[in-house]
């Protein structure tokens, strides 16, 4: 399949702020089920951003605007060509070991209740029967609600509260995982609904869990299922904060107001 991506961060202040700087995670790597055939990522103020490889192994570009300004815009643009894997990623760069996966962080620190949800998966057999276990036990306990957590959220907190987005989807499973001492990360992405003419206002996030055997298999607990074709990997990481797709700091005390337009479609199909 190819899968044609068109990704808008608009940033606009009240006042003029003094300076910007962000880190983008919002560029696939080829694997055995991703090829990129074209990627760009670029802002308003000059062509191409320059980029480097992070510890983790994702192309990270750099935005940065270093005098008074009151607006700012990053596209990115591309076109990938995916396959089928049942969730299995194979190929994909891999600079760290599995078992830096079972490190616990602060978004992904186990209480009493995430670890009573890693028992009820922990009795399904093998390995690969309680993380499918544990994909649905997660998307039956926490309901999808915008706007019920943000990025600061841990999983304990949102399991707690019983609604959240992908990212906390993510989090909780991949907590229950490492509490199963199976090697957990989190994932960043794009994903095609199927919808040509829908619009999104966010990335999507998932996880991948390390299988003897298999290697990284991926689990998306806020769809009860492993990522098919229609997923496009941008960037892994313990959890969010070292997998975010956009990340910054700016000096100044102007109002921020953000607009994120996200479009993915399929290439080659009449719109």
């Amino acid at each position: 399949m190819r899968l044609r991506v068109r990704h808008q961060t608009a940033y606009s202040y009240d006042s003029p702020i003094a300076a910007a700087i962000q880190t983008l995670r919002l560029t696939p790597r080829n694997y055995d089920g991703l090829r990129v055939v074209q990627w760009r990522v670029w802002s308003d103020r000059r062509r191409e951003l320059p980029v480097f490889i992070d510890g983790y192994g994702n192309p990270t570009h750099c935005h940065a605007v270093n005098y008074p300004h009151t607006d700012a815009t990053v596209f990115v643009e591309g076109e990938v060509e995916t396959a089928a894997t049942h969730g299995i990623v194979r190929g994909a760069p891999e600079p760290l070991p599995p078992l830096f996966f079972l490190r616990r962080t602060p978004l992904t620190v186990p209480d009493a209740a995430l670890e009573a949800l890693a028992r009820q998966a922990a009795p399904q057999g093998s390995v690969l029967k309680q993380l499918h276990a544990l994909l649905h036990l997660v998307r039956d306990r926490v309901d999808y609600l915008r706007g019920a957590t943000d990025v600061a959220t841990t999983a304990a907190e949102a399991l707690a509260a019983g609604a959240g987005v992908c990212q906390d989807h993510a989090h909780i499973f991949i907590a229950a995982a490492r509490q199963l001492g199976i090697p957990a990360r989190y994932v960043g992405g794009y994903i095609w609904t199927g919808l040509e003419t829908q619009e999104y206002q966010a990335t999507h996030a998932w996880a991948e869990t390390f299988v003897h055997d298999l290697g990284w298999v991926g689990f998306d607990p806020a769809n009860r299922i492993c990522p098919t074709e229609a997923y496009i990997r941008t960037s892994v990481g313990l959890d969010y904060r070292s997998a975010a797709p956009v990340r910054g700091i700016r000096r100044g005390a102007g109002a921020e107001t953000l607009s994120v337009a996200v479009n993915v479609i399929q290439a080659g199909v009449d719109q």
